[in-house]
């Protein structure tokens, strides 16, 4: 399995990415690890879809011949459960920027917030957050955030197929969702503050599931390692 023909023939491995990492550093350690272990110069790896570093869970990692394959695994729906922030918003609409607005939150009741997430199932239109690597007059959004810069940003058509509220302890709302490709959990967050007449970040995410692939049977990237280098 870890010997370099097997490498070489393509890999999809399943990796419980971990908080305050990103998806590339996940994908460079991995490719380290097999350039050092087969003494090469280098070695196609990649991944099938970005976590930010505030989230965690699964991740795909595409070894040799499967990085060809990555466009098919990155139009799999995904399943994530987090907690929203209501009360108040950021820039980035998680925790990664610090909190801008407060809001009012004393007529928010567990009540109006289910009723608000069957509101949000179906198809519609999402604006990505500004905070974003989406591309705009040949720059990343998040690098025209950090100076300052307002540029216009078009919404995308998304789908949310399940939207479950799974406990409610305000500030705090934890929650179950299901979305298509390009669904950005963070505008959803600041989404759902708005229609409760409030506001709301993105506190914590976990993603799940992509597609019929389980977190549960992910391991860490230093648990691969080991198994690639025959360690216990």
């Amino acid at each position: 399995m870890y010997d370099l023909e097997s490498l070489k023939k393509g890999q999809v491995v399943l990796i419980d990415k971990p908080l305050a990492w990103t998806s590339f550093d996940v994908v460079n350690k991995m490719r380290y690890a097999i350039l050092k272990k087969h003494q090469l110069k280098k070695f196609k790896v990649g991944h099938a879809g970005t976590l930010d570093p505030l989230a965690t869970g699964l991740l795909l990692i595409c070894v040799g011949k499967a990085t060809k394959t990555i466009n098919t695994f990155q139009n799999l729906d995904k399943e994530y459960t987090g907690t929203f922030w209501l009360g108040a918003t950021t820039p980035s609409y998680d925790r990664e920027t610090d909190i801008d607005q407060h809001f009012e939150t004393d007529h928010i009741t567990p009540e109006l917030i289910i009723d608000t997430a069957k509101k949000f199932t179906g198809r519609q239109k999402q604006f990505p957050p500004m905070f974003s690597a989406i591309k705009k007059n040949g720059k990343k959004l998040y690098e025209h955030a950090r100076k300052g810069e307002t540029v216009d940003i078009a919404p995308r058509e998304i789908e949310i197929k399940e939207f479950e509220i799974l406990a409610v302890n305000l500030p705090k709302v934890d929650f179950r969702v299901k979305v298509s490709k390009g669904t950005y959990i963070r505008s959803l967050a600041y989404d759902f503050g708005k229609a409760l007449n409030s506001g709301g970040f993105l506190w914590s995410l976990r993603r799940t599931k992509i597609g019929n692939f389980n977190v549960d049977r992910a391991v860490s990237h230093q648990t691969w390692i080991k198994h690639l280098n025959n360690e216990t």
